[in-house]
């Protein structure tokens, strides 16, 4: 659960950017589909933040020869679980191909001011 107390929403989407590959489109490695896309889901007031933070990250991006971000960002819809076999899916599948990664390109750095 994201705690806000805890750790701050720019900081997780940093962590989320670099965890997998934005640029895919509507998949994330042999998984195709739309239900595999990325998404950025905001409350109110995380709006401009997060739409920074993909901002930011594309230049980092174009800068290491990658294409367009595609992660939609959007404001969060209501939420429903998935399904229990894709719960906890690398603790059940040690040996399962998605985990952390991404494309390997570090987000640039946090500096004051950096995200809105």
């Amino acid at each position: 659960m994201f705690r806000p107390q805890d750790i701050g929403f720019e900081v997780l989407l940093c962590w989320f950017l670099e965890a997998h590959d934005p640029t895919q489109g509507i998949r994330q490695g042999n998984d195709l589909g739309t239900q595999y896309r990325s998404g950025i889901y905001f409350a109110d007031d995380q709006e401009v933040a997060a739409l920074a933070s993909a901002q930011h990250y594309q230049a980092a991006l174009t800068k290491a020869g990658y294409g367009v971000i595609t992660t939609e960002i959007l404001p969060a819809p209501e939420f429903y679980y998935a399904e229990d076999y894709h719960q906890q899916y690398l603790a059940k599948n040690p040996g399962g191909y998605c985990g952390p990664g991404g494309c390997r390109v570090a987000y640039p750095d946090l500096g004051e001011g950096t995200l809105a």
